[in-house]
């Protein structure tokens, strides 16, 4: 049976991922231009962790209560905790990533017109969530360029900066789960290497 003969007209569900400063959001843009509708998985996150209230409760008993100043989770304080504690990161996975699954599946029902959709995520390799997806996209650069990117962009320091890239999987180990990669290294042009890829994702 066939990938379109399986969806039953539903949307193609696209990943699409990269590691910090790959450049991943220009990408979803460029898709978005041509009428592709984005899930931010990241966007998402953030807002469930200052809304969800059973979320909020379950991150102030794990972390604790000063975690969260004026209503709002404080990322930084609460980064520095789980960065190299890997148990606590997973803890706060498990806290959110079901949500944030559970967010997407609903999105999905409202867009069941749409041919495709596409998930955006800085882990969507290393958390699972490509698995209930049926295309991934990974974009690339390297690393030198996706700290040079994230130094002009971010207020950090090139130490953490090495940490973040270093705690995701590498770009060879992700290419083992994708299908499509996009090199954003500014030498090869983005958009016509997009255009290839929406164009087969069209012949699905």
């Amino acid at each position: 049976m066939s990938l379109k003969e399986k969806r039953n007209n539903k949307p193609l569900l696209v990943g699409l991922t990269g590691g910090i400063g790959s450049g991943k959001s220009t990408v979803a843009k460029i898709f978005n231009a041509l009428g592709v509708k984005i899930y931010n998985s990241d966007v998402e996150a953030k807002n469930i962790v200052n809304t969800d209230v059973e979320v909020i409760k379950l991150i102030k008993q794990k972390f604790g209560k000063e975690i969260y100043e004026n209503g709002l989770l404080n990322s930084k304080k609460l980064a520095q905790l789980v960065f190299d504690n890997k148990a606590a990161l997973e803890e706060l996975n498990a806290i959110v990533h079901p949500k944030v699954k559970q967010h997407f599946e609903h999105w999905i029902q409202h867009h069941t017109t749409e041919k495709i959709l596409t998930k955006e995520a800085a882990i969507l390799i290393e958390s699972g969530a490509y698995k209930t997806l049926d295309k991934i996209i990974l974009v690339t650069a390297p690393e030198e360029l996706k700290i040079k990117r994230v130094l002009a962009r971010d207020d950090s320091n090139e130490t953490d900066i090495r940490k973040k890239i270093a705690a995701q999987l590498s770009d060879i180990e992700k290419t083992k789960y994708t299908d499509y990669t996009i090199v954003n290294n500014e030498k090869d042009l983005v958009i016509p290497q997009v255009l290839n890829i929406y164009n087969e994702l069209n012949k699905i």
